[in-house]
């Protein structure tokens, strides 16, 4: 129990400070080389060790708590003196926090500055999980011309593979954030972006937007809201070498083929575009 609460000590003291999750993603925030997922997910995994220590503990020790429940007259009382001041403060802290009353407020609104802070240090993603898109989507997303953002990545010293590359790829190999792959391409724009223009010649591919939950979401789910045949998409991504099922989620598929699920969306955005230029 000693441990688990160390540990948990200082997850919570990290969350509380950690960048919102689009933040987070967006700068590859890391404290002690882990991410924001990974504090998280350790908070969550350690809290049930502490809950089964606490279990174990009652389990254990039963007698001795129940002996310290018990009265002058040997009788046991669940509402002694000391369970009454901490059932109190419970309720007050509780209470409290939901009706914002200082200081419990003033913690909470600390933790949401210090936060809001990183938002202006490390800059707002575009849009949710660009970090995850392809240069080219991402450019298309944002009215960005591709070959002169390539150039202006080149000219700062920033290599591109390929056009398909993540933006948090490239950033990472350049030791960059993406935030600063975004700054570095801004001039490329066009003044319109793939996202709501028609007739530029990568608007089929990356029109399409992809909606909140889509790593959650199956193969057959994904093509009916991107408007798509899910055989041919099936039939597609099998031509690609990736075997898909209709009742698949889409991040149980990229997992499989070590890739994102954005990578994956983009791929079946790609199929679809192919299948009606045909």
């Amino acid at each position: 129990m000693i441990w688990s609460l160390i540990v948990l000590t200082i997850n919570s003291l990290v969350l509380y400070v950690v960048p919102e999750g689009r933040i987070s993603y967006w700068a590859d925030w890391r404290f002690l080389g882990l991410t924001k997922h990974d504090w998280s997910a350790q908070h969550t995994t350690v809290g049930f060790l502490f809950l089964f220590a606490g279990l174990l503990h009652i389990y254990l020790n039963w007698k001795l708590i129940v002996s310290y429940m018990k009265d002058k007259a040997k009788k046991v009382k669940v509402f002694t003196t000391p369970s009454n001041i901490g059932l109190a403060l419970t309720i007050i802290i509780v209470i409290g926090t939901y009706l914002h009353i200082p200081p419990l407020s003033t913690i909470v609104d600390l933790s949401e500055n210090i936060k809001e802070s990183a938002s202006k240090k490390y800059g707002d993603p575009p849009y949710g999980q660009a970090q995850s898109s392809s240069l080219k989507m991402f450019t298309g997303r944002l009215g960005l011309d591709l070959t002169k953002s390539i150039e202006l990545l080149e000219g700062a010293g920033v290599t591109v593979s390929d056009e398909r590359e993540t933006i948090r790829e490239i950033a990472k190999r350049s030791g960059n954030s993406p935030q600063d792959i975004y700054d570095i391409i801004q001039p490329a724009t066009t003044g319109s972006s793939g996202a709501d223009v028609e007739g530029s010649d990568h608007t089929s591919e990356v029109k399409q937007i992809p909606q909140s939950g889509m790593g959650k979401k199956t193969i057959a789910q994904v093509c009916e809201e991107i408007g798509q045949d899910c055989d041919i998409i099936i039939k597609g991504l099998k031509e690609k070498g990736i075997d898909a099922e209709a009742d698949q989620k889409l991040k149980d598929l990229a997992g499989e083929n070590n890739t994102g699920p954005m990578q994956m969306y983009e791929a079946m955005i790609e199929i679809g575009s192919g299948a009606a230029a045909q």
